[in-house]
């Protein structure tokens, strides 16, 4: 089972969501710990994965070999990927 760490920025960026918002997200996370790969895809161009929440998308980075989960960056869809 995988753990999930936040960076600082995506710490500080789910602060700022509504609670009701920000709960959903944390538990939409913990269903990714036991096989992330079958609810996230790969962002192309890069090593990351995206999640999606809704309205929201989670940047992610997947460490195997720790079985780690890092959330890099999350946002609404309109603004996560500029």
């Amino acid at each position: 089972m995988y753990k999930i760490e936040f960076s600082e920025k995506a710490e500080k960026q789910l602060q700022k969501l509504e609670d009701d918002t920000a709960i959903r997200i944390v538990s939409s996370l913990e269903r990714t710990t036991v096989r992330p790969y079958y609810f996230v895809k790969r962002l192309e161009g890069t090593k990351y994965y995206r999640f999606r929440v809704g309205d929201y998308r989670i940047i992610l980075d997947i460490q195997n070999d720790r079985l780690i989960i890092i959330v890099i960056e999350l946002g609404h869809r309109k603004n996560i990927y500029k």
